[in-house]
């Protein structure tokens, strides 16, 4: 039985990673939780998997969930922690075996770097570890034999083909994007985009954030970023392919011209599966593929004047330093905005591209510097889009 802790559980992918614990009977226990502000839900999970510790996001969360867990006659209570120490706590936690770092933001960074200094294995969710802090994570990664196993659809898809073949035979990786619900959309009609808009995806059901990303592309960006850290590819040999039917994951192209590729679901279970079992694979409880439903597979050139994102994310990594960071903080600040309706679609890239444009490159040596790079390029993001909302407003507001 493998045992791990959980970061993000009443989270997108936390849930569905406790799903598939609980379609693999026996496989699988859980010693930590690190939730957010549903006490209600990691209630429930401490209920179904009693975890060893669980750590809520604030001081003032714990005691209503232990008031819960007793009603719900959970006796003993598990250790109930909050805040950045809890969720080390679980992440460290000595019987965790694996770690899903699936917390949003760079809240799961310090837990996650502290994981893997301890020799955890890591299932790695988070975009922001790899973005904000790839050079550190992975230095303590190969320092500590620390494989970080992939859960995001496209990494995952990569780490499934890179299985086909010897790095030194990889010619490049193709990462594909659906190009989001704005794919077709005039040029001219992006200023008027609404939120609403921009989180209907065709084809994911995904958290607000991660979906305005795939709006933009940024989703892709900070994927080229990763699979730079993930793979050890040079950024000239990571390439990205609109692909709407979102069925290709990914791609590995060999330099005897022969390309494999990953075909599956649109089904997270299905990459966090892989993870939580590798190296088996194991049959799964129902999530087959029909190749049936499969009419056709386009594939098209990213265009960078429709997703700027995608080019100020591979700027931020041939610069390096701080802008990688500073690009994951501008971005996470920009897209808060144009969902409060404080700042308009394209302004998102605008704002991204003002950060960067500001942002020292100073290389991050530590993670409290990666922090302090991270709260830097947030207090710009919200000069920018405070100056871009003054500009919008209205004549004698």
């Amino acid at each position: 039985m493998k045992r791990l802790s959980i970061l993000g559980s009443t989270g997108s992918i936390g849930r569905q990673c406790l799903n598939v614990v609980e379609s693999l009977p026996g496989r699988f226990g859980v010693v930590g939780l690190a939730a957010g502000n549903n006490v209600e839900l990691v209630a429930e999970q401490v209920k179904l998997h009693r975890p060893d510790v669980v750590s809520v996001a604030r001081e003032d969360l714990v005691q209503p969930l232990a008031e819960r867990l007793r009603g719900m006659g959970i006796d003993p209570l598990p250790e109930i922690q909050h805040g950045a120490a809890g969720m080390e706590a679980v992440a460290t936690h000595p019987d965790a075996e694996m770690v899903l770092s699936a917390a949003v933001g760079v809240v799961g960074l310090p837990a996650t770097y502290e994981a893997v200094k301890q020799g955890k294995q890591i299932a790695l969710a988070n975009k922001e570890v790899l973005v904000a802090a790839g050079e550190l994570v992975t230095a303590a990664a190969r320092e500590n034999k620390v494989e970080l196993l992939p859960v995001d659809s496209e990494h995952n898809a990569i780490h499934q083909c890179l299985r086909g073949g010897e790095r030194k035979e990889v010619k490049r990786l193709i990462l594909t994007a659906s190009g989001g619900p704005f794919r077709k959309t005039p040029l001219g009609d992006m200023e008027k985009v609404t939120p609403e808009q921009a989180l209907a995806h065709p084809n994911w059901r995904m958290g607000n954030r991660i979906t305005v990303d795939s709006a933009t592309m940024m989703n892709k960006g900070f994927e080229v970023i990763e699979a730079h850290w993930l793979f050890g590819m040079e950024r000239e040999q990571i390439d990205v392919v609109l692909h709407p039917q979102s069925t290709v994951h990914s791609m590995v192209e060999f330099v005897d011209g022969s390309i494999i590729a990953q075909l599956g679901l649109t089904d997270m279970r299905v990459p966090i599966q892989y993870a939580l079992t590798y190296p088996e694979r194991v049959a799964s409880n129902g999530w087959a593929f029909d190749l049936g439903t499969m009419k056709r597979l386009d594939f098209g050139k990213v265009s960078t004047r429709r997703y700027p994102c995608l080019r100020l994310a591979r700027e931020a990594l041939r610069k390096g330093g701080a802008l990688p960071c500073a690009l994951n903080a501008a971005d996470e600040v920009a897209v808060a905005a144009f969902l409060e309706r404080k700042l308009n679609f394209p302004g998102i890239a605008a704002v991204v591209e003002d950060v960067l444009e500001k942002m020292p490159r100073a290389k991050l040596t530590r993670m409290d510097e990666v922090l302090a790079a991270d709260s830097e390029a947030r207090r710009l993001a919200q000069e920018a889009v405070a100056k871009r909302s003054l500009q919008a407003a209205p004549a004698g507001n």
